[in-house]
């Protein structure tokens, strides 16, 4: 995974993180944090937090680089 991955999935997290309080407690941490919804600094937390979903979705079609373990193979001696 590389670097830019890493971010945009830490940005991801973060906003699953900020949905769920608006969904469980109809709290927004992002907008609280920033002024509100509408402020300048809300809307670019929320377009990168949007764009790092797009950057995340090329994980969902890339290969699985681990190969597949043959648990039999372990304990056949």
């Amino acid at each position: 995974m590389s670097v830019l991955q890493r971010v945009a999935l830490i940005f991801t997290i973060i906003g699953a993180i900020n949905w769920g309080l608006i969904g469980f407690f109809q709290y927004d941490l992002v907008a609280a944090i920033f002024g509100g919804q509408n402020s300048a600094l809300s809307r670019i937390i929320y377009g990168i937090v949007g764009i790092a979903g797009l950057i995340n979705l090329g994980l969902l079609f890339k290969p699985n680089d681990a190969p597949e373990r043959d648990p039999e193979a372990s304990t056949a001696k």
